[in-house]
């Protein structure tokens, strides 16, 4: 059954409301409604652009660590410490005190100072004799077992033989050390081995005369240190059979 009851029409017979958005829309113009902030006050000023803020000094480093000179932390960085020496010096090489001793070697008629063997450094030793094993090698002999043994070996006998002569006594590392630099006319022997054969007449006398060039300059060098020039001649016997070693390889 149909009602009597009239239908009203949500959209179109309501009556408009007073003072809606749309009259307030209409009353104020585009109706867009704007805060007052101050956002972007700072990027509007000249001054922004012009100074970094507090406490930035372009350095990329971490906060809470301390970067001061001789701190833990300096080490991981490219700056390194203060008082700190070159690497080769911490790892006990020094180029100019190598040229020093040898050429206080190369000249054994030349007055060798007490002092020339405070720094007893081992990085010149090491580097004639493998100088030494590289230029048999080449020659074709392949001695490198017998030349680290015999002057392992040599180094304590002479060692103990200078501690019971001297009074003042000498520790291993200086002994190793004088005993390696004056090696070095004995690798220029082995030099001429990969060139000229030692057997004959000429090879035995450059053989005697590297023999006495090493025994003359670490003999010289020793009782200078020592303090026991009355005393050469008693050095030079177990030293010059220590480089007798060495010319053997050599020759043979």
């Amino acid at each position: 059954m149909a009602s009597n009851q009239p239908v009203h029409s949500v959209l179109f017979d309501n009556p408009a409301p007073q003072g809606g958005y749309y009259d307030q829309q209409a009353a104020g113009g585009d109706g867009l409604q704007f805060y007052a902030s101050s956002y972007g006050d700072q990027y509007s000023s000249s001054s922004y652009y012009a100074s970094p803020p507090t406490g930035a000094t372009g350095e990329m480093r971490s906060a809470g660590y301390d970067y001061q000179s001789g701190s833990f932390w300096s080490a991981f960085g490219t700056g390194g410490f203060a008082d700190e020496p070159p690497l080769l010096e911490e790892l006990g090489i020094n180029f100019e005190h190598i040229k020093t001793k040898s050429l206080a070697v190369l000249n054994p008629f030349r007055v060798v100072p007490d002092t020339i063997m405070d720094d007893a450094d081992l990085a010149g030793p090491l580097l004639f004799m493998l100088l030494f094993g590289v230029f048999l090698m080449l020659s074709g002999k392949v001695h490198f077992g017998y030349i680290y043994g015999v002057g392992l070996l040599g180094v304590v006998s002479i060692f103990l033989i200078l501690n019971l002569m001297s009074g003042n006594g000498v520790d291993w590392s200086r002994t190793a050390s004088v005993l390696g630099y004056c090696l070095l006319p004995m690798v220029m022997l082995s030099g001429f081995s990969v060139v000229l054969p030692l057997g004959g007449f000429v090879g035995l006398v450059l053989t005697a005369v590297s023999i006495l060039w090493c025994t003359f300059s670490s003999s010289g060098m020793f009782t200078s240190v020592l303090h026991m020039n009355e005393q050469r001649f008693l050095v030079a016997y177990p030293v010059g059979l220590f480089y007798a070693s060495f010319a053997l390889m050599t020759v043979f």
